[in-house]
């Protein structure tokens, strides 16, 4: 049997931070608006069920998810509406259970399989690690959106480097999701961790540098945060374009947040 790979394990410690969220909310959290237009925290739990309910498929049982994606349709938004319908449509309370039970069994499908393991996934067959990082941004971008909503601070760790590093593997998301060229560009990344440690990615003599906290990046990949309330700093010919474009899921970036929509970070602000 494999050992659970480190990125699995962080993927379980942002999933308990998220249960600490929503479980216990009455009606009235559960109704609760998000800063996702039309969506409730009812919409991005039921969200996150459906695509980890996809990843436990992927890890577990790759021919039925093969053969399930082939009968996704071209509309992107139509494709997650029918996903997280089934479980929109549960009580709350059931949806909670349903929600914990999921992402449990997620869990031990990743970790039962090596970091290398090829898996199937909704655009190209990714390693199992990989597949779990992108658990990890989807919890951190919809628990923004919980969070939010609730009036919640969350705090970050180490971890969130898992996080970091497959927004820097999926840069080009940006350019894709907009019909966009990806220019033959290299971006040095320069990333400093709730640690205080740095982490680096790229080419040190890129002319293109992106630099700041790793909280304060994830929440530009994930467009949970506008550019301009963020510590993050873009210097050469294509990493300011880069900033404002900036996502790490497929499909289309939507509108993101707008400059002073959301206080400064305490980076940004000091």
């Amino acid at each position: 049997m494999t050992q659970t790979p480190d990125v699995v394990a962080a993927l379980t410690a942002d999933g308990d931070a998220f249960d600490r969220m929503v479980t216990g909310l009455g009606a009235s959290g559960w109704d609760a608006p998000t800063p996702a237009e039309g969506w409730t925290v009812k919409h991005q739990v039921a969200h996150l069920t459906s695509i980890f309910w996809m990843a436990e498929k992927a890890a577990a049982a790759p021919e039925a998810f093969t053969a399930m994606s082939a009968n996704l349709g071209p509309n992107f938004n139509d494709n997650v509406a029918k996903a997280m319908a089934p479980f929109l449509g549960m009580p709350n309370e059931m949806l909670l259970v349903k929600w914990k039970e999921q992402r449990a069994a997620t869990e031990r499908a990743l970790g039962a399989l090596a970091p290398d393991h090829i898996v199937p996934w909704l655009v190209r067959p990714l390693p199992a690690s990989v597949l779990a990082a992108a658990g990890m941004m989807e919890l951190f971008g919809h628990g923004q959106d919980v969070a939010d909503a609730l009036d919640v601070e969350r705090e970050h760790t180490d971890r969130i480097g898992h996080l970091v590093g497959f927004a820097v593997r999926t840069w080009d998301f940006g350019y894709t999701g907009r019909g966009l060229d990806v220019p033959e560009v290299q971006f040095r990344f320069e990333i400093t961790a709730p640690s205080g440690k740095v982490w680096e990615f790229g080419p040190a003599d890129a002319a293109d540098r992106i630099s700041g906290p790793a909280t304060d990046f994830c929440l530009l990949v994930t467009r949970r945060r506008h550019p301009a309330d963020l510590a993050i700093t873009a210097t050469g010919p294509e990493a300011p374009r880069w900033l404002e474009i900036a996502q790490a899921y497929r499909g289309p970036g939507g509108k993101g947040r707008t400059p002073g929509q959301f206080k400064p970070t305490a980076d940004a602000a000091s």
